[in-house]
């Protein structure tokens, strides 16, 4: 199963890595800018359209407020990356929001943000995909009318490119958000251009349209509600910020000025994109509805279920450059790559940080560990596989997505910032050194102002998102706090319970005797070398061990066991109901009820095939016997293999593959193949050595 298992997996992800490769994966600049910052850079795509969406509720007059709120959204944008540039100086190992949290808020506090933050990378996936697919579809109708599956399709694809690990995933995806940035940049200078210097009329393809307000003359409370709500829409420019500061150990050295100065780019490009894209929407005349079907009018009537809104960025392209023109395709084509390739900042953000979480023991241990391409690979998997769940459950509709998006960010932003702040206050209770001291009044100054800023925010989004999906969030925030909890819980009792004591115990004292007991089923290789091993122990008592579950067999495996003198006493156990895995369970049981202080040794023989069809043809008894063995205390189980021809054969051409060169490896050195050892990983073990169907693997003094 591993030989059909392994081409494939080498394939799609390429051929494993050594560990003290790792140093070579590490992101210059211009790799970790797309790699980290493709979601908060993609977010313009999608963020002014989600504020003109919640104004449209009031009606066309309510878009004038629109550059106000984009004015908001720059000077938060401003905020948080000058307060996250003071996160990766002071704490470049990784832990980002999490580890700031836990250190100066204690550990409740950084569980708080670690749920957030895990919570936000899975929405990040499933937001950016879901919104990439409908900006596609906006050119090519198949993929709107089939998006849930081409959604998952994305999902998967992205989930085997970074499978091959953060360095090669960061060069693919580097180009179509280069694209993108280059392309939205081109779009505003020629709009602009346009629009000052060449006096065109640039309209936008809903132009003509009207917007039939839900509520009109909105005023005072229900008024400053909407523009809350909207800029709150709008703040989903900001995800994805806090990545960057979960990724510092993936930057080259010096690593935290470097990801300091990726921060400060990152912020730069994406406030001026989103405003540029804000003004040209007014410019052009862009109408948005949140329910399009019935609010949007063309000619004075109501467009109808059949009609698809484009997002805002198509619209604008289309009056900038023209439907159908190069520069149109050209941007279309890469803000629906961006948009798919946004979810890579969660893809390097969500393993990493359950890594860390792992480590601390707040989740699985699996997730620490490195794949083949010294990737997390289980923390892609795992997060794959929540955000194709979402997918699936909102119909990849990204307007129903993003109203559960931005609750978990904000939470992270204002905890980090409150602990960046108990950070310089204990800093500063002990420095002396004036220079350092103004350093850290300054930063403490940006932190304040940054905690304040979006902890603000954070009320404003739960007070307007709540009951439009908010909810969900913070419900799967409460689920990941109570998992983390419980696994933490249940590391500590394991740890509590194996911890080895100063002084003598009953693990460390040496049992009064040990009692072996061979299982067997007939006479054969695997029977005899079994035997031969027990005897090599020396154990106080020796048994051979079969269970009748037929007369006839049983009286002739008496009568071979005579014949041939075997010196070891054999013990039939009766089985009227056929059973072969209780019999034994409680004969087992038995002698350690009797005499507690010894210790049972159960040898299982047991022989090794080669092809992973040959388990198919065979019980797997032994497992069982193994599995039900484990829970009672005192019994050691130990596995006697005997190997047959088809694992030998399997061994060989193991190593005849370990052993080949490919044509022109004196210059490039020898191939390498995902498992060739030359030990026999093809084989397996488990299965009887009788053709005639006994227990598979298992007890060579078992019967059927």
């Amino acid at each position: 199963m591993s030989k059909l298992t392994d081409v494939p997996k080498r394939i799609l992800i390429g051929r494993a890595l050594r560990s003290d490769r790792l140093g070579e994966t590490l992101l210059p600049k211009r790799v970790a800018l797309p790699v980290f910052a493709s979601d908060p850079l993609s977010s313009v795509a999608y963020a002014p359209g989600e504020v003109l969406l919640v104004l449209s509720i009031a009606g066309l007059s309510a878009y004038h407020f629109s550059p106000w709120i984009a004015l908001a959204v720059v000077v938060l944008m401003f905020t948080v990356v000058a307060s996250y540039r003071q996160n990766v100086h002071a704490y470049p190992s990784g832990g980002g929001d999490y580890e700031v949290a836990t250190t100066n808020l204690g550990a409740k506090a950084g569980l708080t943000v670690a749920s957030a933050l895990l919570v936000d990378y899975v929405l990040t996936v499933a937001v950016s995909i879901a919104s990439g697919i409908e900006n596609l579809g906006s050119a090519v109708p198949f993929v709107v009318e089939h998006k849930v599956a081409c959604a998952v399709g994305v999902v998967v694809l992205l989930t085997v490119m970074n499978l091959r690990g953060v360095k090669e995933s960061g060069k693919l995806f580097a180009i179509p958000t280069y694209v993108f940035v280059t392309g939205v940049f081109i779009m505003i200078a020629w709009g602009a251009f346009r629009g000052l210097v060449l006096g065109d009329t640039m309209r936008a393809p809903t132009a003509d349209y009207q917007i039939k307000p839900e509520h009109q003359g909105l005023a005072g409370f229900a008024l400053v509600f909407l523009l809350l709500r909207a800029f709150s829409s709008g703040c989903a420019a900001l995800t994805g910020v806090e990545a960057i500061s979960n990724g510092v150990p993936a930057f080259r050295k010096p690593k935290s000025r470097n990801a300091a100065t990726t921060l400060a780019l990152m912020g730069l490009l994406a406030v001026t994109m989103f405003c540029g894209i804000i003004v040209l929407a007014l410019v052009t005349d862009v109408r948005m509805a949140e329910n399009p079907a019935v609010d949007l009018v063309h000619n004075g009537v109501a467009v109808g279920a059949d009609y698809v809104q484009n997002p805002v960025i198509t619209q604008v392209a289309e009056a900038v450059f023209g439907k159908g023109s190069f520069l149109f395709l050209i941007l279309a084509g890469a803000t629906a790559l961006v948009l798919f390739l946004a979810a890579n900042t969660a893809y390097n953000g969500f393993p990493v940080l359950g890594s860390i979480l792992a480590q601390d023991r707040y989740l699985p241990r699996q997730l620490h560990t490195r794949g083949d391409r010294l990737a997390f690979s289980n923390g892609i998997v795992l997060l794959a596989g929540a955000a194709t769940l979402l997918i699936v459950i909102y119909g990849a509709d990204s307007t129903r997505l993003i109203q559960l998006y931005i609750v978990g960010v904000f939470v992270s932003f204002t905890l980090s910032q409150i602990g960046m702040v108990r950070h310089w206050n204990r800093h500063l209770a002990t420095e002396t050194d004036q220079a350092k001291r103004r350093h850290m009044v300054r930063s403490r100054a940006i932190n304040t102002f940054g905690a304040f800023f979006t902890g603000l925010v954070l009320v404003v989004v739960l007070l307007t998102k709540f009951t439009h999906g908010a909810w969900v969030a913070l419900l799967g925030m409460v689920i990941f706090y109570a998992t983390m909890t419980a696994i933490r819980k249940h590391y500590d009792r394991v740890a509590d319970e194996i911890a080895a004591p100063e002084g003598p115990s009953d693990d460390s004292v040496r049992p009064s005797r040990v009692h072996s007991v061979v299982l067997i089923s007939k006479i054969h290789r695997p029977t005899l070398r079994a035997l031969a091993y027990a005897k090599l122990m020396r154990s106080d008592t020796l048994e051979a061990l079969t269970v009748n579950v037929d007369p006839a067999e049983t009286k002739a495996l008496r009568a071979e066991w005579e014949r041939r003198g075997i010196s070891v006493p054999l013990k039939v156990l009766d089985s009227p109901y056929r059973e072969i895995t209780r019999p034994i369970i409680e004969y087992v049981k038995s002698l350690r009820k009797e005499s507690p202080r010894d210790a049972v040794s159960v040898i299982i023989p047991e022989y090794v095939v080669g092809h992973w069809y040959e388990h198919l043809l065979h019980n797997q008894s032994a497992l069982r016997l193994k599995g039900r063995l484990l829970f009672t205390p005192g019994v050691m189980v130990t596995s006697v293999p005997y190997q047959l021809e088809s694992s030998e054969a399997a061994r060989n051409r193991a190593r005849k593959r370990s052993e080949w060169n490919a044509p022109g490896s004196v210059r490039r050195g020898p191939a390498e193949t995902g498992s060739s050892s030359g030990s026999g990983s093809g084989s397996g073990s488990g299965g009887s050595p009788d053709a005639s169907n006994k227990p598979s693997g298992g007890p060579s003094g078992t019967k059927r």
